[in-house]
């Protein structure tokens, strides 16, 4: 009977260690944040989903989802840029409807066909392609950016509609995406590794008939390692009706998030981290 118990422990310790929608970063899959620590909770939603970005059995960055706007709070990454083409599928999230249900990303209508899902079921848990059809002005915008990741499987990973957020088209293919491209590559010649995490702050409009949110602004920090006793920080901030970019210091980021969201103090990298 005891060994009968250990083995029910066994067995569920291994299922959330393995899963996708988890409990917590920590546990799960901390080597995406630096020191292992996500930001605090001053970021969280209302209804809030962990998930640990996994495709190919393999975990690829981190998320944390507002099940209620159906948008990203955050995604955090190491920066590992490398040469490629950009994937051309579009992926889903099967655990937010359940852990019975895939623990990697799946595309729509692999869930439909394989799994007998209804595109009904799969649209109360999440963002779905038809949301983001007919927009004008806007886009699907990356939080986590492909051209942030060195291989096939790591770009495509990123095409998972967790990790996107209705975007203003002149930003996203603009000064957002200078950012990404052109400040990344200078910032980041003297670290060994970079830590990032991305997120974007609710705001009051909707689309889809107000099923996903717009966000009011974008945001993006990182945290680099210089050596074992070096390290830098920086950060950017965009209103989501603009193609413009700020350069900010992480703690002046975390300042104003902290004055966005209207709660407590906002903190996103270990104390470690420089903020100045």
């Amino acid at each position: 009977m005891l060994l009968l118990l250990l083995l029910q422990v066994l067995a569920s310790c291994l299922w959330l260690g393995h899963s996708e929608v988890v409990t917590s970063f920590e546990s799960s899959c901390p080597q995406f944040f630096f020191r292992k620590t996500p930001p605090n909770k001053a970021l969280e939603p209302e209804n809030p989903a962990w998930i640990c970005q996994r495709y190919n059995n393999r975990y690829y960055f981190a998320t944390l989802y507002d099940r209620s706007r159906r948008i990203p709070v955050y995604s955090a990454y190491l920066y590992q840029p490398g040469s490629g083409t950009r994937p051309k599928i579009w992926l889903v999230e099967p655990e937010l409807m359940g852990l019975s249900y895939p623990k990697t990303m799946e595309k729509e209508w692999t869930l439909v066909n394989d799994y007998g899902v209804s595109l009904e079921q799969l649209r109360k848990s999440q963002a779905i392609l038809q949301d983001y059809k007919n927009l004008t002005g806007l886009n699907r915008g990356h939080l986590n950016p492909s051209g942030h990741h060195s291989d096939s499987s790591s770009r495509t990973a990123t095409f998972t509609l967790t990790n996107i957020v209705p975007q203003n088209e002149k930003l996203n293919g603009g000064a957002w995406n200078n950012y990404e491209q052109q400040t990344m590559t200078s910032r980041t010649q003297s670290c060994n590794t970079t830590y990032v995490v991305v997120g974007a702050v609710p705001g009051n409009n909707y689309i889809a008939k107000g099923r996903v949110n717009k966000p009011s602004h974008l945001w993006s920090s990182a945290c680099c390692e210089v050596d074992t006793n070096h390290r830098k920080s920086w950060a950017v901030i965009a209103e989501n009706d603009k193609n413009e970019v700020r350069l900010l210091t992480l703690g002046e980021l975390e300042d104003m998030l902290t004055q966005l969201y209207g709660r407590d103090q906002v903190s996103l990298f270990d104390s470690d981290c420089p903020r100045e």
